[in-house]
């Protein structure tokens, strides 16, 4: 590869991972935006917002992706556990509204 197709490649790569971090900031505010269902349903419940089931589940389901896909699973559920600690803020957030009135 000369100076001019490695100036390419690094140039369209980074256009590819500029809409690839749109993509992925989209889909985290899809996915913190459930938090408001799942906080109302987890007082209908009686439930609180920790769930270690479901964590559980992540984490197992987490890491067999990752080892399909060839990607660091540890490195993945740092991630997941960002985005479940993000989730449950909301829902405590949406339960201290909900019970303050």
């Amino acid at each position: 590869m000369d100076r001019a197709e490695a100036l390419k490649v690094l140039e369209e790569s980074r256009v590819a991972i500029d809409k690839i971090d749109e993509e992925l900031i989209y889909l985290i505010e899809k996915r913190t935006s459930l938090a408001s269902d799942i906080a109302s349903a987890k007082m209908a419940l009686g439930m609180g917002i920790e769930d270690k089931k479901r964590e559980d589940y992540i984490q197992d389901k987490i890491e067999k992706i990752s080892k399909q896909r060839k990607i660091d699973g540890d490195f993945i559920n740092k991630i997941m556990k960002i985005l479940t600690d993000l989730n449950k803020k909301e829902q405590e957030k949406i339960l201290r509204r909900e019970t303050n009135g």
